[in-house]
């Protein structure tokens, strides 16, 4: 589990994503379907720590999308920062990064690596706060959990119209608190998606180019 499971479709689909020639849209699939789960159904009694960790943060989430004071335009940015630390907490922006960079972080100084930790963030970040203040109606089932050691994986399965969605959190525990190091949608993993986007921009260019492809799509994204 700590090496992450690998969809069977997972790479024809990865495939059609460069051939198409869409960079770092990917999570934005990811966390639509995210933001689906704060009008997530009741969690059986029996479910263990992982599953009650993402609840309590989905659960939250749903606090705030549902306050009817921090809709008020004028509270939109405090109402993003309170969500975006929300998911921060659950989250864990550096164990994702290092496994999207993969061997290449092995090599950088700790300098570079908050430096793309950052990057990487604020990329995941603008990716969804649009979209995770706006949906609604959609529901998520809570299947299953599964533990080895230090990792989890909750097995959920998004409920919109007839459509059914696998979405599944993998977590590893950090001093006692679970911490979401992947996201997989439809068995596909958003870690080891952007490690085949990060991979070809190396072997082509640089991690100067990498980092820079990052800084300008964060950007763009931030930009009204």
């Amino acid at each position: 589990m700590s090496r992450g499971i690998k969809g069977a479709g997972e790479d024809m689909t990865m495939r059609k994503w460069w051939n198409s020639g869409v960079m770092f849209s990917w999570p934005v699939v990811v966390f639509l379907l995210m933001a689906m789960v704060i009008v997530a159904l009741p969690i059986p009694s029996a479910a263990g720590d992982p599953t009650a960790a993402m609840k309590a943060t989905i659960d939250e989430v749903l606090r705030i999308v549902r306050d009817k004071d921090l809709k008020q335009p004028a509270k939109t940015e405090a109402r993003r920062h309170m969500l975006e630390t929300v998911v921060a907490a659950r989250f864990d922006y550096a164990e994702m990064s290092r496994r999207a960079l993969g061997a290449p972080w092995n090599q950088l100084t700790d300098q570079q690596k908050q430096e793309f930790v950052d990057l990487f963030r604020t990329l995941l970040t603008n990716s969804y706060a649009d979209k995770i203040e706006t949906y609604s109606g959609e529901g998520v089932e809570y299947l299953n959990e599964r533990t080895e050691k230090e990792y989890a994986e909750v097995r959920t399965k998004v409920l919109s119209g007839k459509t059914e969605i696998p979405l599944d959190y993998r977590l590893i525990n950090r001093a006692d608190e679970w911490r979401v190091y992947d996201v997989v949608v439809d068995n596909v993993s958003l870690v080891n998606n952007y490690r085949g986007q990060f991979t070809k921009i190396l072997r082509a260019s640089s991690y100067t180019d990498l980092v820079d492809q990052l800084r300008k799509k964060s950007d763009k994204l931030k930009a009204p």
